[in-house]
C-alpha cells in the first residue's frame, strides 16, 4: 500500500490547520481590495458618501492584515505582494478617481492632472516603501506621509463636503490643493508616527484603554468632521517635526574676521 495511507489522520490535521491560517490575514487583505474596488463604483454613481466610508473600512481592514500576520506568524513574500497592489488600488487609485468625480472634473486637464500627481504620488510611495523596508532602522517613523492617511484625508475631505451638502464644483479648487498636498508629502522625506512599536500583547497603563474609549466617543458623535480633522492634522505633522528639528539643530559657529586663513 501506498505510504500516506499508513499515515494517522491526527499528524495530517496541523498541516491542513496551518494552510488555513495563511489563509486569513489575505482574506483581510481582499476584503480591504474590496472596498477600495466598491469606492470606485459608488464614486461612479454619485454615492461619495458611501465611497469615502469604503476607504475607511479599506484603511482599517489594511491595518488588521498585518498586525494578524504577525500575530499568527503567517508572514508570506505572496502576502507582502500582494497587500501592496491592493493598497495602490485602495489608497491610490481609489481616492484620486473619488476627488475626481466629486470635485475636479470642472477644472479641465489641472483637474485630471491633480489626481494623476496624488495617485502617482501613491504608487512612488508604496515602492519606495518595498525597496527600503530592510534599510529603515527607526520603525517608529515613515518617511512620507503612509498612503492610508493620505487616503484618509482626500476621503475624509469628500465625507465632510457630502455631510454639509456642499457641492464638489464649489470647493474644486480646495479639493486640488488636497489632492495636491497628499500626493507631494507621501514621497516627500518628512518623518511621519508609525506606532510599530505598540505591543497589544503587553498590558498598558488603564489611563490607555480610557483614551481609547474616549477616542471611540468622539468619533461616534460626528465621524467626518472628526476623522479629516485628524488626519489633517497627522498630515502637517510631518511638516511640524521637520520646522521643530530645523530650530533645535544648534547652528554652527560663524568665524570672525581674521579667525581663518
Amino acid at each position: 500500500m501506498p505510504e500516506f495511507q499508513h499515515r494517522k489522520p491526527e499528524l495530517a490535521r496541523p498541516r491542513m490547520r496551518d494552510r488555513g491560517i495563511y489563509l486569513l490575514p489575505n482574506l483581510f487583505t481582499t476584503g480591504a481590495l474590496f472596498a477600495g474596488f466598491y469606492a470606485v463604483v459608488q464614486a461612479m454613481n454619485g454615492r461619495f458618501e458611501h465611497a469615502a466610508v469604503a476607504i475607511f473600512i479599506a484603511m482599517v481592514l489594511d491595518g488588521l492584515d498585518g498586525r494578524v500576520a504577525r500575530m499568527t506568524h503567517t508572514q508570506s513574500a505572496f502576502g507582502a505582494e500582494y497587500d501592496s497592489l491592493s493598497d495602490m488600488v485602495s489608497f491610490g487609485v481609489a481616492p484620486a478617481l473619488v476627488i475626481y468625480v466629486f470635485a475636479l472634473q470642472g477644472l479641465g486637464k489641472f483637474g485630471w492632472i491633480a489626481a494623476f500627481v496624488y495617485c502617482a504620488g501613491a504608487a512612488l510611495r508604496l515602492a519606495r516603501f518595498n525597496t527600503q523596508l530592510d534599510a529603515v532602522t527607526d520603525k517608529r517613523f515613515f518617511q512620507g506621509m503612509p498612503s492610508p492617511a493620505a487616503a484618509a484625508l482626500l476621503a475624509g475631505f469628500v465625507w465632510v463636503m457630502v455631510e454639509y451638502g456642499v457641492a464638489g464644483q464649489s470647493v474644486r479648487w480646495l479639493a486640488a490643493a488636497i489632492a495636491l498636498f497628499g500626493g507631494l508629502t507621501m514621497v516627500s522625506n518628512f518623518r511621519y508616527y508609525s506606532g510599530k512599536e505598540i505591543n497589544l500583547r503587553k498590558s498598558v497603563p488603564f489611563f490607555v484603554i480610557l483614551l481609547v474609549v474616549l477616542a471611540f466617543i468622539l468619533v461616534s458623535t460626528s465621524p467626518p468632521e472628526v476623522l479629516f480633522g485628524v488626519f489633517a492634522l497627522y498630515g502637517l505633522s510631518g511638516y511640524a517635526d521637520a520646522a521643530l528639528r530645523r530650530l533645535r539643530k544648534p547652528k554652527s559657529a560663524v568665524p570672525l574676521p581674521g579667525d581663518g586663513k
